[in-house]
């Protein structure tokens, strides 16, 4: 395993934003990262990406566990158990041009969700649709948030942060053990992830600073138009690859 010097440096930079942005309002570094990662070398995602995803959310879980609340969350995690398993055979079955054009819709469907104002309610039947769908998306690509974000986005900051850290603690330790499970995850994947952790080290320690401070607003408007390149820019260079 060898990763050119110019990718690594790539990795460290997009990963650096992806996981403040994370730290900051409770998620995004998959979506954030996981398109640009792909562009840079695609052996980071799902794998190395779900590694850095796991030890951002367990950080900001530690520093919110005051505000956690984890009533009804063990259904949208049984949930994940069948999503991840869906998630995981459609990974074994799609072309690499094909995931990425999978990948750049996940994202692009993420800031459509955004953008929108839909408020559902916190109930198990719901919960459990959520989780699910977090399964498939986190399988295939790492990006589990967006669906847990959307029932979730009635709660305050710090609520919202602390819940959705706690789901992806657990979610993220199911989806590596399925994804092992269909040889989907192996030692390679373990060292890439954790060579990129003092990333993640660094930037908890900047967002514990910046955390009371920051513009949430600005944040997520940066976010979403970075989101939405990053988006464009792979779908169009996997389907030049398709072509």
């Amino acid at each position: 395993m060898s990763i050119e010097p110019v990718s690594l440096v790539l990795a460290f930079i997009i990963v650096f934003f992806g996981a403040l942005v994370q730290s900051l309002i409770g998620f995004g570094l998959a979506v954030v990262a996981c398109p640009l990662l792909y562009l840079v070398d695609p052996r980071y995602v799902p794998g190395p990406i779900i590694i850095v995803g796991f030890s951002t959310a367990l950080l900001t879980l530690l520093r919110e566990r005051s505000n956690l609340e984890f009533n009804g969350l063990q259904y949208a995690l049984l949930g994940r158990i069948p999503g991840g398993y869906i998630g995981a055979f459609l990974l074994l079955l799609a072309p690499q041009p094909i995931l990425g054009l999978i990948i750049a819709a996940i994202v692009a469907a993420a800031v459509c969700v955004s953008l929108s104002r839909i408020s559902l309610r916190i109930n198990r039947k719901n919960l459990f649709i959520a989780g699910t769908l977090s399964g498939v998306f986190g399988s295939i690509a790492a990006i589990g948030g967006p669906p847990m974000a959307i029932l979730l986005a009635d709660k305050n900051a710090a609520q919202f942060r602390a819940s959705l850290s706690a789901f992806f603690v657990c979610s993220s330790t199911m989806t590596l053990v399925i994804l092992a499970s269909v040889g989907l995850f192996g030692w390679q994947d373990l060292w890439l992830g954790l060579g990129l952790l003092p990333v993640v080290l660094l930037t908890h320690k900047l967002s514990g600073a910046w955390v009371h401070k920051i513009d949430k607003q600005k944040t997520k408007v940066a976010t979403l138009v970075l989101c939405s390149a990053s988006a464009l820019l792979l779908a169009i260079k996997s389907i030049q690859a398709l072509i």
